[in-house]
């Protein structure tokens, strides 16, 4: 605290012994009247210490220490109960008093004080205490408190006059403690003026910035009240212009140093102006949130694209085994933009969307990523299964709270290029419902002739999407919309071979699941029988998700029982060591006794997860009415139910079948697996060879499949899917498939190891089918005579 001396005018008193009240953090100024609680030992007791003169001395403590300047105070009237149960008393503080040395009595501490009361004022002290009133009353006048200047005005004693400032809500704790240990009255004086003045400057910019906000402003315009006293709080304090002005000049020099397209050079600077222009709050925000997406995005930057066709080629044959149309198109599409580029051949209308369409696991996805890899792009995946709302393409308008920009938009930014490899995931999962169609979205993005104007709906400005290459991936490919299906160049990737499987699971899936489960390679090793065992009884897949999954759990126990020490390293895999690890079979061979009976015929058909073996069962039993159809039967299918038997039927004769068969018969066709959908023509075949064999009693031969869309007169028709049926035939071990005749062209996309294991069947009647299936009887001759 500071040490102020005494002057010379001011008298000498005799020291006094007066008992001590201390104040915790609070402080009486003379003048000043308090009730004190009694309520701690030192304050009950010293009041009851309390002399004829009934005075008392009161001291602040400060962080557990007593001030250097306390105050005299008188007892007013008697002790009185406080409702807490505890005394409470009346103190009137008459003047200031230095502390001296202090001594305990009985429960109460005694000081000795000597008595510092104001002298009588000279002139000088009279011209600081008008100054100090004049200063405080224009801060009451500033406040509407003219009845405390009244009361003031009463105030005629310089000293006591200064002390009025304890009352002041503007000074603080410390100032006031430093106003009570400031004995002279003139430095008092100048003390308090110096701070009150500084009360009033303030209140004076708080009006002045009030009247400037108020000028040419309605009343009811509250929130661009609020903002323009900000601006004016801002402007008259100068503490935040300078960051203000360092963002603004970080825009601008972004601005400039971007390569911005003219239309969104031009929105930039609009939107910057507009910010620079005062913009506050929530359109604030909003304005730096687009100018940061807006200068984000890498306009002008480009991959340096390899144009090295054969080192592509080397990359994904290194990356994929197989998929030699995938690989074939993609070095074809590097080499026409070699020479575009080395011809300056540009019409914006180059670019190329591609659709991998294949049963899950037969490495789309991956493929993607190899793709990027070898044109030396950057790759981005957006998966779109799921989606619903349009806003996820084109983007949210900036007028909604939270809104972005679309997903092509955010995969140009992670991208950092404007051509990179984007990947459309499941494509074939898209939504719709009240909020647009996603696939709607998309015809603009994955059209050539249209998407190097590219408009997102957050960004409202054209964003050229024509350098990207764009590959969308899907499990079927009648669940993609015709339009958008339309602007695809779609290539199927139907499924691995068995030989495949094996060079796949060698060169890149034991490798992989060694790292993954923290073995060396010379570690563990599989035998590529136990891979074949694998494949035969605990996989059935086109792709390899499966398998790789079940050689991980091979790989799993092996460095378990190297961690157990149960086994040293090298642990061989073999077929012994499959079945000890993985347990029964998953899948056997059924065919040869589900076709065991009359009335069962293999089929083919075409699913999600590729191409699968499927049956039909036909059965007869008394009875009037149309036939019985169940399997959970689309409706396709079910009117290829109804042709088959009404061919049969009709052509009874043709085909040795007794037509009394027919007669007050009841038959039933079942499709096993009923949980399960199915739908399509390509059953008819099958359908019409089941029913022939139920009523001719002769068995289908069980290494035949078939499929083919029968007509009523007994035409087949070609069908689709025929590589991944013949595929799925031969991963079920069928060594003959019947095939419509018209379909012998598709045979080409089959591998020539697959072909050289089975005989194929091309067929133009239901005829030929049946002689190709059926088991010979010796019955069949005489029935048709008869």
């Amino acid at each position: 605290m500071p040490d102020t001396p005494d002057t010379p005018e001011t008298p000498d008193f005799s020291p006094l012994s007066l008992p001590l009240i201390p104040l915790e953090d609070a402080l009486v100024l003379p003048g000043m009247a308090l009730s004190v609680d009694l309520a701690s030992p030192e304050a009950n007791a010293a009041v009851d210490e309390i002399g004829d003169d009934r005075k008392v001395v009161l001291v602040p403590r400060v962080d557990g220490r007593f001030a250097r300047i306390g105050v005299i105070a008188v007892l007013e009237g008697e002790p009185a109960m406080l409702p807490g149960g505890s005394r409470g008393v009346t103190l009137r503080a008459l003047h200031r008093a230095e502390l001296g040395r202090a001594e305990a009595a009985g429960g109460a501490l005694r000081i000795e004080v000597t008595e510092r009361p104001d002298p009588e004022a000279d002139e000088a002290a009279q011209e600081l205490a008008r100054e100090y009133r004049g200063v405080v009353e224009e801060i009451l006048e500033a406040r509407g408190n003219r009845g405390v200047i009244a009361m003031l005005r009463q105030v005629d004693e310089p000293g006591a006059l200064a002390d009025t400032a304890g009352f002041s809500p503007d000074l603080s704790y410390e100032r006031k403690l430093e106003l009570l240990e400031t004995i002279d009255v003139a430095e008092r004086l100048t003390k308090v003026t110096a701070w009150l003045r500084d009360v009033l400057a303030e209140i004076a910019v708080r009006e002045r910035i009030r009247e400037d906000v108020n000028e040419g402003m309605e009343k009811s315009q509250r929130e661009f009240l609020l903002r323009r006293q900000l601006d004016a709080i801002r402007k008259e304090l100068g503490e935040l212009e300078g960051e203000e002005g360092d963002e603004l000049a970080r825009y601008r020099t972004k601005l400039d140093e971007s390569k911005l397209s003219d239309e969104a050079r031009k929105e930039a600077t609009r939107e910057l102006d507009r910010l620079e222009a005062g913009a506050q709050g929530p359109e604030s925000s909003t304005i730096r949130t687009y100018l940061d997406t807006l200068l984000e995005l890498p306009w002008g930057e480009y991959s340096e694209e390899s144009g090295d066709v054969k080192g592509a080629r080397a990359i994904l044959d290194a990356d994929h085994a197989g998929l030699d149309d995938v690989k074939e198109r993609i070095v074809e599409y590097l080499a026409v933009r070699k020479f575009r580029k080395e011809r300056d051949i540009e019409d914006g209308k180059s670019g190329v969307i591609l659709a991998l369409v294949g049963p899950p696991g037969v490495g789309k996805t991956s493929l993607g990523e190899s793709i990027a890899h070898a044109l030396g792009r950057e790759f981005v995946r957006v998966s779109l299964g799921g989606v619903r709302d349009e806003a996820e393409i084109r983007g949210h308008r900036r007028t909604y709270v939270g809104a972005m920009p679309g997903r092509f938009v955010r995969a140009l930014r992670d991208a950092g290029t404007m051509n990179p490899v984007i990947l459309l995931d499941e494509v074939d999962k898209l939504g719709a419902d009240f909020r647009g169609d996603p696939a709607a979205a998309l015809l603009e993005v994955l059209d050539p002739a249209q998407n190097s104007t590219f408009r997102d709906h957050y960004l409202d400005v054209e964003v050229d999407l024509s350098q990207v290459l764009f590959i969308a991936t899907a499990n079927m490919a009648d669940q993609i919309p015709y339009a958008l299906y339309d602007r695809l160049e779609v290539l199927e990737l139907d499924g691995y071979t068995d030989d495949e499987k094996v060079a796949i699971a060698t060169g890149y899936l034991v490798p992989r699941q060694h790292t993954k489960n923290g073995l060396l390679d010379d570690e563990a090793t599989i035998s590529e029988d136990a891979i074949r065992k694998v494949l035969r009884e605990h996989t059935r897949e086109a792709g390899v998700r499966t398998l790789e999954r079940t050689l991980g759990t091979l790989l799993r126990k092996a460095a378990t029982r190297l961690a157990a020490g149960e086994a040293t390293a090298p642990i061989a895999i073999g077929i012994e060591q499959v079945d000890e690890d993985l347990g029964r079979a998953k899948f056997h061979d059924e065919i040869a006794e589900r076709t065991g009976v009359a009335g069962v015929a293999t089929g083919l058909a075409v699913t999600s997860v590729g191409g699968d073996v499927l049956f039909v069962e036909a059965s007869s039993h008394p009875g009037t009415g149309g036939p019985t159809l169940t399997g959970q039967l689309g409706d396709v299918m079910r009117e290829s139910a109804t042709i088959a038997l009404s061919h049969v039927r009709s052509n009874a004769a043709h085909y040795g079948i007794d037509s009394r068969q027919f007669e007050d018969r009841q038959f039933h066709l079942h499709v096993p697996a009923g949980a399960v959908p199915k739908d399509g023509p390509s059953a008819g075949v099958t359908m019409s060879t089941a029913v022939v064999s139920l009523l001719t009693g002769r068995h289908i031969r069980p290494n035949v499949a078939m499929t083919g869309e029968v007509t009523l007169r007994g035409r087949v028709l070609p069908v689709g899917g025929i590589k991944q049926k013949v595929l799925a035939a031969h991963r079920a071990g069928i060594t003959d498939v019947i095939i419509p005749k018209r379909n012998e062209g598709d045979l080409e996309d089959v591998p020539a190891e697959v072909l050289a294991e089975l005989t194929i069947h091309p067929v133009a009647t239901l005829e030929e089918a049946l002689a190709v299936s059926l088991e010979p009887s010796v019955h069949w001759e005489e029935l048709a005579v008869s």
